[in-house]
């Protein structure tokens, strides 16, 4: 099966993406925006039980391009969505 393309932008939807594909998602999306010059990603993981938004944080919490991460602001998403600020290599 072919590798399915997605748009690097600035906000990412996982709620098409099976749960155990996660992890090596955010590692490749995460690279792949620090090409495209995209530092800040907004992360949308939903609300439903908090399941999802607790393993994209701890995902966060060791990623090693990551600086930071919060929850978004409510006209972002709220406790829906994560806003990642990705490190900048100097």
């Amino acid at each position: 099966m072919d590798p399915i393309r997605i748009p690097i932008e600035d906000v990412l939807d996982l709620h098409t993406f099976r749960p155990r594909d996660i992890p090596d998602l955010l590692n490749t999306y995460f690279s792949e925006c620090i090409k495209e010059g995209i530092f800040s990603v907004r992360v949308i993981h939903g609300k439903g039980k908090g399941i999802q938004k607790r393993q994209v944080h701890q995902i966060l919490d060791n990623h090693s391009l990551v600086s930071h991460y919060s929850d978004a602001p409510p006209e972002a998403g709220g406790w829906g969505a994560t806003l990642v600020t990705l490190a900048r290599k100097t």
